[in-house]
């Protein structure tokens, strides 16, 4: 028997690199992770050596233009999470990530609260004007190593929370509103390590969540969760959302 709309469970997913590795996206923290392989990548996201060197800068986007995310698909997990939006269940996505795929997934944009912000914009940092990424990209392309704003000639820099940068209060109080309201809450592809995101998946379980967490590798909530699922999210997470509406 199928469940009405309003009996639904409200079903939160806080999402980690983890999620979008399948898509090509190399992990941070992961025994593969980008800052284990290559611990000077981490300045090029850092604010104080972005802002104050303008080589990091450069480096930087060289590395947004050449890299994997630039050209990233959804893959079957993000799938997923849209395809349970879709079957009517009230689906709130918390999301680490920068990379957009649960909206070009399908998600609904206004479903997804991204903690990190979302490198698919650019931002100013004298006027704060946004604007596409893609544009500052092309850009790049043609010669320019260091795009300015071209409205008043500040630093731009991706529209992401860099290492050293304070997360939006709003965005975390928001976030921290939906741990506490949801019924279900999945922590998938988060090494449930940097705070304070990671405190959602504690937070939802105070409140009486069933937590599931699916990651490949142990995380500081594992003993407070319901269910600690360590096979690859591609497959486990579209078996267990639907095994969720059945």
């Amino acid at each position: 028997m199928t469940q009405s709309r309003a009996a639904l469970p409200l079903v939160a997913v806080l999402t980690g690199a983890g999620i979008s590795t399948d898509s090509g996206i190399p992990d941070y923290r992961g025994p593969n992770g980008l800052w284990r392989r290559d611990p000077e990548a981490e300045k090029l996201v850092t604010y104080d050596y972005y802002v104050s060197d303008p080589d990091i800068r450069r480096r930087s986007w060289q590395m947004r233009l050449q890299g994997p995310a630039r050209h990233a698909e959804p893959n079957a997990a993000h799938r997923a999470v849209a395809a349970l939006e879709q079957r009517g269940f009230p689906v709130r996505v918390l999301t680490q990530n920068v990379d957009g795929l649960h909206q070009r997934a399908g998600l609904s944009a206004r479903k997804v609260l991204e903690l990190h912000g979302t490198a698919r914009e650019v931002v100013c940092l004298a006027c704060h004007e946004r604007g596409p990424m893609e544009d500052a990209l092309a850009r790049v392309e043609a010669g320019e190593e260091d795009p300015a704003c071209r409205s008043c000639g500040g630093v731009l820099k991706s529209a992401t929370v860099m290492f050293g940068e304070r997360l939006d209060p709003m965005v975390i109080g928001e976030a921290m509103g939906i741990a506490k309201a949801c019924q279900v809450f999945f922590a998938v592809g988060s090494s449930l390590q940097v705070q304070p995101a990671a405190s959602l998946a504690g937070i939802a379980a105070e409140h009486g969540a069933r937590l599931v967490i699916v990651n490949a590798e142990p995380t500081p909530y594992d003993d407070v969760a319901h269910e600690v699922v360590r096979e690859p999210i591609g497959t486990a997470l579209p078996r267990l959302l639907a095994a969720l509406s059945a």
